[in-house]
């Protein structure tokens, strides 16, 4: 099995990838702090070319992306071109569009199989298409989430997961039973921890919240998780800071 490797979600930084001045600089501070690889998502509108020179001269690699889901339904073509471009194997979407999610159970049901089409098209291109999920994603109904709908109800080879840890606590379930029950079907898991502040759920840095950590993490190394990307989507402090923080606690906990 390959060795994890530590990614940077992208979107934790996104106000400071806007421009290709920023981007530049903010993948240098990521690989200072030791990630060698980034998820690319909430960027600006940078020229895909000039963002393989930059994550080349840091010595990046791109795990996975997130794309908006109409450039999947209508662009295809050159979300393939890019990712091959990138040498990336893993694209992903970030959420349920609302038409869907406004559908009750049958929208989840429609996206299974919308998202399944899509995903084998990528897969006869060499790519893999994951979903990230939120904490909405747990309404029920009768016995099942609407997670369990959408993968329950895709094709496996076709729709693979991008577990968000802290989104599946938000929601009532458990990130590890999750994580276990994507076992071969995901290649990137989102970590990111869960404190209280002022009497509500907040995102904290990995290690610095309440979450099973140990549960977690040994469930990635049984589903054979191959990227853990580190994601903060609201930081207290800086954000680069917050990476940083996260990158060490994990490699206290034995990941580098």
């Amino acid at each position: 099995m390959s060795q994890p490797v530590l990614a940077a979600q992208l979107y934790t930084v996104r106000e400071h990838t806007q421009t290709l001045a920023d981007f530049t600089a903010s993948m240098r501070k990521i690989r200072q702090i030791g990630y060698t690889s980034v998820q690319v998502s909430g960027i600006g509108p940078l020229h895909p070319a000039d963002i393989k020179a930059v994550l080349a001269d840091n010595n990046l690699s791109v795990c996975i992306t997130h794309v908006p889901y109409d450039r999947l339904l209508n662009d295809l073509s050159a979300v393939i071109d890019e990712h091959r471009l990138w040498n990336c194997s893993n694209v992903a979407v970030g959420s349920l569009p609302t038409s869907f999610r406004n559908s009750g159970e049958t929208g989840f049901r429609q996206f299974a199989q919308e998202a399944s089409a899509i995903g084998r098209r990528l897969h006869d291109a060499g790519l893999t298409f994951s979903y990230h999920n939120h904490s909405f994603e747990f309404v029920r109904f009768g016995s099942r989430t609407a997670l369990d709908v959408i993968f329950d109800e895709s094709d496996p080879r076709y729709l693979q997961a991008e577990i968000d840890t802290f989104w599946v606590q938000h929601g009532g379930g458990d990130p590890a039973q999750w994580i276990r029950k994507m076992k071969g079907r995901m290649p990137v898991v989102h970590l990111k921890d869960m404190v209280v502040l002022d009497g509500q759920p907040a995102m904290a840095e990995v290690g610095e919240g309440n979450m099973n950590w140990p549960a977690i993490l040994a469930a990635c190394v049984e589903a054979g998780v191959r990227w853990y990307a580190v994601e903060q989507d609201v930081c207290q402090a800086d954000p680069f800071l917050s990476l940083a923080l996260s990158y060490a606690n994990l490699a206290a906990m034995g990941l580098k």
